[in-house]
């Protein structure tokens, strides 16, 4: 029998064996995509979450009669934006800006920015060793409304 042809009996004795590697390929390309798609979900969670809060916080505090109201509200505001998304207010840091006066917001004709920024952190992380903190998203979002011409008037 020739050389060639002994190898071709050895390797086409291999039956069954295309499964279980097929098996083992998929399982080791599915892990990472699977925890792809958690992680590309949680980002994507949070930017909805932070983009949504500024805007209702911007909206809200235009909105207010007063100074102290209007902190309170946008407080309110950004407090359940987040929690409809399950990220933590304490963790997000707003910062509230205003134009042409930045020591009162609310006059007419002036713009109230308000951004905020929160961390959203990668699913299956463990919180040993404050790896959570380290293994997070930064996510900006900023929302500017006009407080009324006719703001006070009432």
């Amino acid at each position: 029998m020739p050389r060639w042809r002994h190898w071709a009996i050895r390797f086409h004795d291999e039956g069954g064996s295309a499964s279980l590697e097929f098996i083992t390929i998929g399982l080791v390309m599915l892990v990472p995509l699977v925890y792809l798609v958690l992680a590309v979900a949680s980002i994507q969670a949070g930017a909805l979450a932070t983009e949504g809060a500024a805007r209702q916080a911007a909206r809200v505090y235009v909105q207010a009669p007063s100074e102290s109201e209007a902190a309170a509200r946008a407080g309110r505001a950004i407090e359940f934006a987040l929690a409809d998304y399950g990220l933590d207010v304490s963790d997000a840091q707003v910062r509230v800006s205003c134009a042409p006066n930045p020591a009162a917001c609310l006059t007419r004709r002036g713009t109230v920015t308000v951004t905020v920024l929160v961390r959203a952190a990668l699913p299956l992380v463990p919180n040993a060793l404050d790896l959570q903190s380290a293994a997070s998203i930064p996510i900006e979002a900023r929302a500017t409304q006009q407080v009324s011409r006719f703001w006070g008037a009432g």
